[in-house]
């Protein structure tokens, strides 16, 4: 590979990946080292603020939540140590709440999951007020809908009939989507 290749990285291709999914943050950092980056690991709040203090990054890609916490942590320790430092909140839980947030403390982009190495890379490349282009492959209405629906589920630890009671939906109704498999 020619080093132009990489130019647009700049010289620090630092990029620390915090998120507790081992399986996919260790997809993530392959996929992010074949493009150019020098990726670190972490699982957890604790262990990505400690790298964040050990060995400032240039960038980073924080899932929001994460088993220990709360990965806006780990974004406000990025801005103390390295204020230059690019930062990407990942979620599979995207809410405009969350995503301002995130903004506020400091992380350049928002994304939901799943999001793929090439919207990662997009994301923590783009300058100025220049969007990004829009995903390859987004999700369709009903899948987003439904990925709502299974996170509200899970936020009232697989209650149905609270989960029913907080989307404003009949319990039957909600029994039958749930019963579904997903859709693409």
């Amino acid at each position: 590979m020619a080093n132009d290749e990489f130019a647009e990285l700049g010289p620090d291709r630092t990029l620390l990946l915090v998120d507790d999914d081992v399986p996919f943050v260790t997809r993530l950092a392959r996929a992010m080292e074949k493009r150019g980056f020098q990726a670190q690991t972490a699982e957890s709040v604790a262990a990505g603020k400690a790298a964040a203090i050990a060995r400032p990054p240039a960038y980073a890609v924080v899932d929001l939540r994460l088993e220990d916490g709360n990965g806006l942590d780990v974004v406000e320790t990025l801005r103390e140590r390295r204020p230059d430092c690019r930062v990407v909140v990942l979620t599979g839980y995207g809410a405009i709440a969350t995503a301002v947030a995130a903004v506020k403390i400091g992380a350049t982009d928002y994304l939901s999951k799943p999001a793929d190495a090439n919207d990662i890379t997009n994301a923590l490349l783009s300058r100025g007020d220049s969007l990004p282009p829009p995903p390859e492959n987004p999700m369709s209405a009903d899948r987003v809908r439904w990925e709502h629906i299974q996170r509200v589920y899970e936020l009232c630890d697989r209650n149905v009939s609270e989960t029913a009671r907080r989307l404003n939906m009949h319990r039957r109704t909600l029994q039958r989507i749930l019963a579904k498999r997903s859709p693409k």
